[in-house]
C-alpha cells in the first residue's frame, strides 16, 4: 500500500483512534477514580503512575491526548467514510469494537458515580431504604470510592437500577474492582443494543444507518461516558430506544404497549425519562388519529405506566416516593449551561445590590426549567405524524438545555436522537463536533483524580490537562490540515445523510 493510499485508508483511522483509547486506559491507572481499597493500588505499574510526581504528569498528558486523539480519529473517519456505502459499515464497526476493548478494562474516568453504584447496593443489601438513607450509613463507604456528595444524599435512580446495584454487590460482595467490571458489563450491553437499534430508527426516518452510528455510538463522547465512566445512564437510554423502536416499528397497541413497557424500565433507571411517554402514546394511537384517540391513549399510556410503577414500588417496598428522588441533581448549577450562568449573574447583580443573591440564583433556576413545558407541550401537541421521534427529540432537548446543570452525558442522551432524526451537514453537525470536543477538552481537564501527597497538585494537573486539550482542540479547528477543512465549509456534501 503506498503512503498516499495509507493516509486515505480508514484502517489508519481506526488503529491511531485506538491508540487514543490505549492512552486513555494507561492514563487512568495514574488519574482514573480508583477506591481506596482496591487491590490495584498494589500493582508495580499503578503504583509508578498513581503515586509519583512524574507518575501522575505523564497520566495526564496520556489522558489529555488519548481524549483528543479519539475526537480527531472520529472526524477523520466521518471524511474517509464520506460516501456512506454499503462497504462503510465494516469500518464504524471495527471503530466502535476497537475504541472501546481498551477502555473496558480501564479504571472509571470522567465520573466516579459508579462507586456510588456499590454504596447504594450495600445499602440495598442492608435492608435499608437508599431514598431515606445515604451510603453513609454503611461503614467504609468512603474507602469504596463514592463521593461524599452521595453520603446523605438519596439517589437519583429508580427501583430497577437500585435492584441491578444489589444484585452487583450481592455477586461481589461490594469488591470494589469487580463490582466496576459488572457494571460497566451492563453499560457495555446497553451500548450493543443501541448500536443494534439506532440504524433502524435511522432507516425510518430515510437517514443513512451508517452515519447515524458514526455520529452516535462512535461518537468518542459516548464512548467515553457510556463504556469509560460506566454512567447507568447507557441503560436508561437503551430501554427508552427500545420503547421508541417498539412502538414505532407497530404503531397498534402490542408496540405501544411494549414501548411504554420499556419507557416505563427506563424511568425506573432515571426518572428523566418520562418525557418519552405522551409520545410513545401518539406512537400508538397511529397515523391520522383523531384527537380523542390521541387522548384515549394518552391516558391508556400513562395507567400502563402508572400500574407498571405501582407493581415496582409494592416490590421493593417503595412506594412511589422514589420519583421525587429526580430531583437531588437539580440542586447544583454549572458555568457553561445557559441557566446556570443566567443563575450566576442574577445572583452577583442582586448581591451587588444588596439582595440575597441565592435566592435570585435559585429563582433563575426554577424559572428556567419550567421554561422546557410549553416546549414539550407544543411538541405534544403540533407537528406532523411523520416527525413524532423529531418532536420526543427536542422536548426532551428543552429539558437539558433549560437545566441549571449540564453534565457531558446529559449530551450524550440527545446524541442517538438526533442522529436518527437528521443531523444535517451544515451548522447543525458543527454543533455537535464543537460539542464534542468541548465535553472532551472539559472531562480531561476537571475529572481526573490527583494523588493529594505528590508534589503536583489537582489543580495544576487540571491546568497540565485543559492546556493540552485546548492547544489540541485549537490544532484541530484551525491547523490541522485534514480535520480544518471540515470547519471552512468544505466536503460538506461528504458528510450527507442518504439512504443506502
Amino acid at each position: 500500500m503506498s503512503q498516499q493510499r495509507l493516509r486515505r485508508s480508514p484502517l489508519r483511522t481506526v488503529i491511531a483512534g485506538t491508540v487514543g483509547s490505549i492512552l486513555l486506559f494507561v492514563g487512568s491507572l495514574g488519574v482514573g477514580w480508583l477506591a481506596a481499597v482496591s487491590e490495584l493500588r498494589q500493582n508495580p505499574m499503578v503504583i509508578a503512575l498513581r503515586f509519583t510526581t512524574p507518575g501522575a504528569i505523564i497520566s495526564i498528558i496520556l489522558v489529555a491526548l488519548g481524549g483528543m486523539l479519539l475526537v480527531r480519529e472520529w472526524l477523520r473517519l466521518g471524511q474517509k467514510l464520506n460516501h456512506w456505502g454499503p462497504d462503510t459499515r465494516k469500518w464504524i464497526n471495527a471503530a466502535m469494537i476497537a475504541w472501546s476493548l481498551p477502555m473496558m478494562v480501564a479504571i472509571p474516568m470522567f465520573s466516579r458515580d459508579i462507586y456510588s453504584y456499590i454504596g447504594q447496593g450495600r445499602v440495598m443489601q442492608s435492608g435499608l431504604n437508599p431514598y431515606e438513607y445515604g451510603v453513609s450509613y454503611i461503614e467504609n463507604f468512603f474507602q469504596l470510592g463514592a463521593d461524599q456528595l452521595w453520603s446523605e444524599s438519596p439517589p437519583p435512580y429508580g427501583p430497577l437500577f437500585l435492584w441491578m446495584e444489589q444484585g452487583v454487590v450481592a455477586i461481589t460482595d461490594a469488591q470494589p474492582d469487580q463490582s466496576v467490571l459488572l457494571f460497566r458489563a451492563l453499560c457495555i450491553i446497553s451500548v450493543i443494543a443501541m448500536a443494534w437499534m439506532i440504524p433502524k430508527l435511522a432507516r425510518m426516518h430515510g437517514i443513512n444507518p451508517t452515519r447515524a452510528l458514526w455520529l452516535s455510538v462512535a461518537n468518542p463522547l459516548f464512548l467515553v461516558n457510556f463504556i469509560l465512566a460506566a454512567h447507568n445512564d447507557a441503560i436508561m437510554i437503551a430501554l427508552a430506544l427500545g420503547g421508541v423502536l417498539a412502538a414505532a416499528t407497530w404503531r397498534n397497541w402490542k408496540g405501544g404497549l411494549l414501548g411504554a413497557f420499556l419507557v416505563t424500565m427506563s424511568v425506573a433507571i432515571k426518572p428523566i425519562t418520562l418525557v418519552f411517554l405522551p409520545f410513545i402514546g401518539l406512537l400508538w394511537a397511529g397515523k391520522g388519529a383523531s384527537w380523542p384517540r390521541k387522548f384515549l391513549i394518552w391516558f391508556l399510556t400513562l395507567a400502563w405506566s402508572v400500574v407498571i410503577m405501582a407493581v415496582m414500588g409494592l416490590v421493593s417496598d417503595f412506594g412511589f416516593g422514589w420519583v421525587s428522588a429526580m430531583s437531588t441533581p437539580g440542586s447544583v448549577f454549572i458555568w457553561y449551561a445557559p441557566v446556570g450562568m443566567l443563575g450566576l449573574l442574577a445572583s452577583a447583580v442582586v448581591g451587588l445590590l444588596g439582595g440575597n443573591g441565592g435566592e435570585a440564583m435559585d429563582l433563575v433556576h426554577r424559572i428556567g426549567q419550567l421554561m422546557a413545558v410549553p416546549v414539550i407541550l407544543y411538541m405534544m401537541f403540533v407537528g406532523k405524524d411523520q416527525r413524532i421521534i423529531w418532536r420526543l427529540t427536542w422536548s426532551f432537548a428543552a429539558i437539558v438545555i433549560f437545566a441549571p446543570m449540564i453534565q457531558a452525558w446529559y449530551v450524550v442522551w440527545l446524541i442517538p436522537l438526533f442522529a436518527v432524526t437528521g443531523i444535517r451537514s451544515d451548522w447543525q453537525v458543527d454543533v455537535l463536533f464543537f460539542l464534542t470536543a468541548f465535553f472532551m477538552i472539559y472531562a480531561v481537564s476537571d475529572q481526573i483524580d490527583v494523588f493529594p501527597y505528590l508534589d503536583i497538585d489537582l489543580s495544576s494537573g487540571r491546568t497540565i490537562a485543559a492546556v493540552i486539550a485546548i492547544a489540541y482542540g485549537a490544532y484541530l479547528w484551525f491547523l490541522d490540515p485534514a480535520t480544518r477543512r471540515l470547519f471552512r465549509g468544505k466536503y460538506r456534501h461528504t458528510l450527507q445523510s442518504t439512504v443506502i
